[in-house]
């Protein structure tokens, strides 16, 4: 090996960081908007992830930026030394010393490796950089998130075009950013429509139940082990891919097999894979039935008080919806639903006939709304979900439920699309 060689091994390794480079993708934090990453960047402005691995990783590009070969040789080892199981650790440790030798075309110089392994890691690589080099969206919100309701203690948002989940705390009906994670998603990309396909769905959904490695293993027997230490299964699908004819089932977030740290990019049936470190982590504060998962293709971001007009607007909606109601003025109520409305059993001239039906049995109405959070879901800017606690007393019936319905904004005016249990 040609060791004392400066030029060549600094140019070599730079290079290394150019190839994972290649292809990547930057976000600006403040206008969500992607930028090609240039080549030529060779030393980003790392924004400190949180701890772990990943922060390594990061050093050790850095290092190679900053022309400290043997400097990067050591944070690697760091990598290995406490995650022997991660593969792409193992894979850029050969190319920096190997880029002693040689010159590097590309990450993963090996001879005779298997090339769909090799480009799985490769995309593991740029995934992972362009996390790295990605702002931190401190001060910002996803503009899906309009109100969290106050039992909700934390939010959940995938960006499938940037492999991370974002973990949001809710701090007085607002988000607020807490930490993100690298993951995986379906072999076959996003926006799943049927069976079998092999694609994550893209939507508003809510964490359903939580299932333990004892349950997967007496379930599923050797097949378990792709899961991990566990699986969270989400409400795939919910009213609108039924209502767009989606179908399919078993959506989870969950780990990774025990033999490797991470999985690439594109790796699963589906489903929202996490390290089984990470996942571990967001398990502890998951409410079953609350905690919202909202699934993107690159995540819209906003200031915090840009959702202020569409909330007022909605909430005001829902009041004038939730009035009507209450003052048995059945015409006005029915305004409220948009033509093409549906509770997935009945449409809206059937909907009409049996509200006039029954209203015209009560003498008086008394309706409360109560723990409501609005969600405007990822790539429309006309959908809401709107969710909430509603308590209903009449001179002949009472009852309490938990309601959600979908706005729909026709020419304007916010209308019901949908509207049914939680």
């Amino acid at each position: 090996m040609l060791l004392d060689s400066r030029p060549l091994r600094y140019a070599s390794a730079t290079l290394l960081v150019a190839a994972i480079c290649a292809g990547a993708l930057v976000m600006n934090g403040r206008s969500g908007q992607a930028v090609s990453a240039a080549p030529a960047v060779l030393a980003p402005s790392f924004s400190g992830r949180h701890a772990g691995p990943e922060a390594l990783l990061s050093r050790t590009l850095q290092e190679v930026g900053n022309r400290r070969l043997d400097a990067a040789v050591s944070e690697i080892d760091k990598v290995i030394q406490g995650y022997p199981n991660f593969r792409l650790a193992h894979l850029i440790k050969g190319d920096l010393l190997l880029a002693r030798a040689r010159p590097l075309t590309t990450v993963g110089n090996a001879a005779g490796a298997p090339r769909v392994r090799l480009e799985e890691l490769r995309a593991e690589a740029r995934a992972r950089l362009a996390r790295i080099q990605q702002e931190l969206p401190v001060g910002l919100v996803p503009r899906y998130l309009v109100q969290m309701q106050p039992e909700q203690r934390h939010a959940l948002v995938v960006d499938t075009a940037r492999s991370t989940l974002y973990v949001f705390e809710n701090r007085g009906g607002e988000a607020r950013y807490v930490t993100d994670y690298y993951i995986s998603i379906g072999k076959n990309g996003i926006d799943k429509f049927r069976e079998g396909d092999n694609k994550t769905p893209l939507g508003i959904y809510h964490v359903t139940g939580r299932i333990s490695r004892e349950t997967l293993n007496s379930t599923y027997g050797k097949l378990a082990e792709q899961y991990g230490v566990g699986a969270l299964p989400i409400s795939y699908p919910n009213e609108w891919d039924r209502r767009e004819g989606r179908n399919g089932f078993g959506i989870w977030l969950h780990g990774v097999p025990f033999d490797t740290y991470s999985r690439p990019p594109r790796a699963s049936n589906g489903c929202v894979a996490l390290t089984n470190e990470d996942f571990t982590a967001i398990s502890r504060d998951i409410q079953i039935g609350l905690t919202p998962v909202i699934i993107a293709n690159g995540v819209d971001w906003v200031a915090p008080g840009a959702n202020q007009a569409m909330r007022e607007e909605l909430m005001q909606r829902v009041e004038n919806w939730r009035r009507n109601w209450e003052n048995r003025d059945t015409e006005q109520y029915l305004a409220h639903y948009a033509g093409n409305f549906s509770t997935g059993k009945m449409g809206l001239a059937q909907w009409s006939e049996q509200k006039h039906k029954v209203n015209a049995g009560k003498t008086w109405i008394r309706l409360n709304l109560d723990k409501v959070s609005i969600f405007v879901y990822p790539g429309r800017d006309d959908l809401a979900v709107v969710t909430f606690d509603q308590n209903y007393a009449s001179n002949n019936l009472v009852s309490q439920m938990r309601k959600r319905q979908y706005w729909i904004r026709e020419r304007g005016t916010w209308r019901i699309l949908h509207e049914g249990t939680a």
